[in-house]
């Protein structure tokens, strides 16, 4: 192996450990933050598209007035098999009304996915949920599409679009409105107002093709609203 390739290894592997560092302080963060939380409050849990959903902040900037507190306990690069495995703080601890889910995005860009055993695991998640918290309701976000275009114009991006495609994105989101139906659960789309004509999420809204700036959000926040306001 060249110099320039056990460098640009030992990097790889230094930002891998960084990454998963970076996952692990997020829980411990959270362990220490949720004896401080009010309990029967909506939790939005998942993955680094919930966790970037500034909400609160958002807000108050409507002239609404929430029943409830919402606890963010998304964690970036979290896939379905690590929200299982840490379930007690994303959600349990809190004892939700109302948790609002988003994961399984992660999953997508493997190599090795398999639908069915995102599918699989995702019911898991459900079922722990349910088994915890007595009346608890789950709203199951559909996942949002890509951004092609911006992603093709980012040197690290194009690798993922083999795998994180809009077209795995769709048939993931039929599977999971399936599940929620299955499961007596209500499974939301709020990605109307983010796309442009050829169904991707629009360039202005995306950073670099995956994840969303603060105006793409308020295009979430304004299809979310008439749910929140009608929690009780």
């Amino acid at each position: 192996m060249s110099r320039v390739a056990e460098t640009r290894a030992a990097v790889e592997t230094a930002m891998n450990q960084f990454f998963e560092g970076q996952k692990k302080e997020k829980v411990e963060r959270f362990k220490r933050l949720n004896p401080m939380a009010k309990k029967g409050q909506i939790v939005f849990a998942g993955s680094s598209l919930m966790e970037q959903f500034p909400i609160n902040e958002m807000i108050q900037n409507y002239d609404v007035q929430l029943p409830y507190a919402i606890y963010n306990r998304g964690i970036g690069g979290y896939t379905t098999q690590e929200m299982l495995q840490e379930l007690d703080v994303m959600v349990h601890d809190l004892q939700p009304k109302y948790v609002f889910i988003n994961i399984g995005t992660n999953d997508l860009s493997a190599p090795d996915y398999n639908e069915a055993e995102l599918i699989a695991r995702y019911r898991e998640i459900l079922d722990e949920i349910e088994a915890h918290t007595v009346g608890v309701q789950i709203y199951m976000l559909a996942y949002y599409p890509m951004c092609t275009k911006k992603a093709m114009k980012v040197p690290y991006m194009k690798p993922v679009l083999q795998y994180r495609n809009n077209e795995r994105v769709a048939s993931a989101n039929s599977a999971v409105r399936q599940l929620a139906k299955e499961c007596g659960h209500v499974f939301l789309d709020l990605n109307a107002g983010l796309l442009d004509e050829d169904g991707d999420v629009k360039e202005e809204y995306s950073i670099e093709g995956m994840h969303m700036y603060a105006n793409g959000y308020e295009q979430v926040l304004n299809a979310l609203l008439p749910t929140l306001k009608e929690l009780s």
